[in-house]
């Protein structure tokens, strides 16, 4: 893709005018009108200055330097690259503080690059295929064979995972959220709305579990793997979910997690 089309692409889709995002990059509204047109090419500086003013994710800037000629900005240095590895043991380290509560860590693309053994107790009944390392969360959260069968408010829970799914430009291709969307019920079934988020209402052999979740990101990453990767943290929403999810892994202190199949 040639670099004016990317860039109205982007403005275009951020619902941002010309003027807008003339006044945000310190241009000319004309100046963006040729850069849109073809008629100009910009500078590395221009398309970083842009590719800021656009909010854009580092990934994205990297693909918009690429278009306009220019090598990327930013190093991505996989999950299992040196220069991540500090970063891996400090993530494993909050996993097994965070038990007995289930959390786990997904990359960019949405596949599970660790997890701590609450998250076994969550995913139990799941295929294998489907909770293994590498494997894709959005999937196993919505999946007839994942989590599907045991959210007893699947509506209301897959809405929730389709808005992440779209919201995360890494992770969501179209296939993936029209497979996700074909699992949708039409009408909720299920656990009432907390007042401040959408808990995960979850059927167990010990009862029913209600959590709700919190996302954590790297804010001040200048790699793109560092930047995509996500900590989700189960929290239970009631005493009883509580009690269940301690009275079994109070004892446990394991993180599982390795390289991708």
């Amino acid at each position: 893709m040639e670099f004016s089309t990317s860039l109205r692409e982007c403005r275009a889709r951020l619902r941002i005018s010309q003027l807008e995002l003339a006044h945000r990059a310190g241009t000319s509204q004309r100046h963006v009108s040729f850069m849109e047109s073809g008629r100009s090419a910009p500078g590395r500086t221009m398309v970083l200055r842009l590719a800021d003013s656009l909010g854009l994710s580092l990934r994205e800037c990297n693909e918009l330097l690429l278009t306009a000629g220019y090598a990327p900005a930013y190093p991505e240095s996989g999950v299992h690259g040196a220069a991540i590895a500090p970063v891996r043991q400090a993530l494993e380290r909050v996993l097994t503080g965070h038990l007995p509560w289930p959390a786990l860590v997904v990359d960019g693309s949405g596949a599970l690059v660790a997890a701590n053994s609450a998250f076994d107790r969550l995913v139990e009944g799941a295929d294998p295929e489907l909770c293994a390392v590498g494997a894709n969360v959005y999937r196993l959260a919505l999946h007839p064979r994942g989590l599907g069968p045991r959210v007893a408010n699947l509506a209301d829970w897959a809405r929730h995972i389709l808005v992440r799914l779209r919201q995360d430009t890494a992770a969501g291709s179209a296939e993936l959220y029209t497979e996700l969307s074909a699992l949708v019920p039409e009408s909720a079934g299920g656990g009432e709305p907390l007042g401040f988020a959408v808990p995960l209402v979850l059927r167990s052999p010990r009862g029913e579990l209600r959590l709700f979740t919190t996302v954590t990101t790297f804010a001040t990453a200048t790699d793109v793997t560092l930047a995509e990767l996500k900590l989700e943290a189960f929290l239970p929403a009631d005493e009883r979910t509580a009690r269940l999810l301690a009275e079994e892994g109070s004892e446990e202190r394991e993180v599982r997690g390795g390289r991708r199949p």
